[in-house]
């Protein structure tokens, strides 16, 4: 995140030069923010060939993309502690968790991935937004459900684990 910056030389914003923005919950200075705000539409689910390097393919017929990043706390807390709990920084499991939903189309991505769901098989895949912002990693697909009305499209929704590191670029 882009540091304030002072208000005039050398000086260190004023706290009145400072305000919160709860969507993105981060402090700007008045007027200026960090962060712009992204289409839910160019939030991609890629899937990789099974190539190396991957070439990725996007998944079509997508309407939602969720991407959570989920850390466990490594519990330090002591009779040193003062009644207060203390963590470990750096420690514990990380892991992403990705859900997905949208129409069937048959295109040769959403046929690559539920293949790798009835195999159990880990592939590359690629999540990226609109700002260009890419995050990359390994995956297993846990669920992969597919719905359809008698009157409606076919429609799936998909949940991936990571396995191993995911690196955002």
């Amino acid at each position: 995140m882009a540091q304030p910056r002072a208000s005039s030389e050398g000086e260190q914003p004023r706290a009145s030069d400072l305000s919160f923005n709860p969507r993105f919950r981060t402090l700007c200075l008045t007027g200026e923010c960090a962060m712009g705000v992204e289409k839910g539409s160019a939030f991609l689910l890629k899937v990789g060939n099974g190539n190396v390097p991957a070439t990725y393919e996007t998944v079509a017929g997508m309407r939602t993309t969720q991407l959570s990043v989920n850390g466990e706390a490594v519990n330090i807390t002591s009779k040193d502690s003062g009644g207060w709990r203390e963590l470990l920084s750096g420690a514990g499991v990380r892991s992403v968790s990705v859900s997905a939903a949208g129409i069937f189309t048959g295109s040769a991505a959403e046929i690559r991935v539920r293949n790798h769901a009835l195999a159990g098989t880990i592939e590359h895949y690629e999540l990226s937004f609109e700002s260009g912002e890419r995050m990359r990693g390994r995956f297993l697909a846990t669920r992969l459900d597919y719905a359809g009305d008698y009157n409606g499209e076919r429609n799936y929704a998909l949940s991936l684990e990571s396995s191993g590191a995911v690196v955002s670029e």
